[in-house]
């Protein structure tokens, strides 16, 4: 008998995980690889949190999240960007992104439902439509067109089975962002071929050169759109798990049925945490953004300095280099750059199989350690 099952026995490792299992235990190291805000939770939140315990908030909230939280969600999307949601039926508190992501696919997807996936992707979207019996199709893209999709690939990619396109912008690995115009022209295709949109906007707030368009506020999308945020690296909250997903009434029940059988409900501390930060923290997020600004330009000019082709990202705090001019593949470059220099960063292949010139760098690190580890990096290509 088989204890695990096959489709788990298959499931190949994350390989950011699997990289930084080598660099625990290691002293001294500069670490780039993690996608995690180097500040620390704004202070108001931080006490918001402390106080919800001494007040004795510790209890289950409802399965689909505490209505002052999801009243704070909805408002916010209304008032910024015109997009109006019912707190009660079009809104779900999720455990972080990631848990929005897996309920999303498994509501929508019947076994063998292929789903468009841009590449290089966040590493869990492809397994995650995997487990629940989906197909993902990986479309590439390119550093000429900054990696991002085009209306006519993914047009050209709705062949037979198609049901839904996968889209996360500012992205992770890339820092690839999408303007108005360029979500436009894929909205055309999206109503053209009726695909349902699962949207990760996590790093919305850090859109660095025009502002960010929820895909869900385009005409016509609203109904075509899982729009999904969290708490997590606008305001320096990752380990809170708060994450939340907007869309249809008849998806967001879906959705809920699967989180109450398994999660049940994210944390009341969370949560609370949560809404004191969509109430006030935009001023910790503004000055959060102004460093990883002045950290990108910083950055993009070392790397190419260096002789590593690198784009310059439109958001998020990552960066995806060439390494071709150092003849190597990119988790050799990685290793040696560890062992040799101690710096660790993400090899590209940990973000799809084509990406093995290419490696992830995190500037959500102090500007100390960027420098440091640029020093670092040009000694080892030199």
């Amino acid at each position: 008998m088989k204890r695990i099952s096959t489709k788990v026995t298959d499931l190949a490792p994350s390989g950011i995980r699997a990289f930084f299992d080598i660099v625990l235990g290691m002293k001294d190291v500069i670490s780039l690889g993690v996608g995690e805000p180097d500040f620390v939770t704004p202070w108001l939140v931080r006490e918001k949190a402390i106080d919800s315990i001494e007040q004795g908030y510790t209890s289950y909230t409802s399965n689909k999240g505490m209505p002052e939280l999801r009243k704070q969600i909805c408002r916010l999307l209304d008032n910024r960007y015109g997009t109006r949601y019912d707190f009660d039926e079009e809104c779900l508190i999720t455990v972080g992104v990631s848990e929005g992501v897996d309920l999303a696919f498994r509501a929508i997807l019947n076994p063998g439902d292929k789903v468009l996936i841009p590449e290089p992707s966040y590493v869990s979207y492809g397994p995650v439509v995997d487990l629940a019996g989906g197909k993902p199709v990986f479309l590439n893209t390119d550093i000429a067109n900054g990696f991002k999709l085009t209306a006519e690939q993914i047009d050209q990619a709705c062949v037979k089975g198609v049901k839904a396109l996968m889209i996360n912008y500012p992205a992770n690995p890339t820092g690839a962002s999408y303007s108005r115009k360029e979500l436009l022209e894929i909205a055309k295709v999206v109503k053209k071929r009726d695909l349902l949109v699962v949207s990760d906007e996590v790093y919305d707030e850090l859109t660095y050169d025009f502002e960010h368009t929820p895909f869900s506020s385009l005409r016509g999308m609203k109904e075509h759109v899982i729009y999904l945020n969290g708490a997590s690296k606008s305001y320096a909250m990752t380990g809170f798990r708060i994450g939340w997903a907007c869309g249809p009434k008849d998806i967001i029940a879906a959705m809920t049925k699967i989180h109450q059988y398994t999660m049940l409900c994210a944390s009341i501390t969370g949560q609370m945490a949560a809404c004191e930060a969509l109430k006030h923290g935009h001023g910790a997020v503004q000055e959060m953004k102004r460093e990883y600004k002045r950290r990108r330009r910083y950055i993009v000019g070392a790397l190419n300095e260096a002789g590593l082709d690198c784009h310059m990202p439109e958001g998020a705090f990552y960066v995806f280099p060439s390494i071709k001019a150092a003849g190597m593949t990119s988790l050799d470059f990685a290793r040696q750059l560890l062992k040799k220099k101690k710096v660790a960063l993400v090899p590209g292949t940990a973000f799809g199989k084509g990406w093995d010139s290419h490696v992830r760098i995190s500037y959500a690190s102090s500007f100390d350690n960027l420098k440091e580890a640029v020093k670092r990096i040009k000694e080892f290509i030199s």
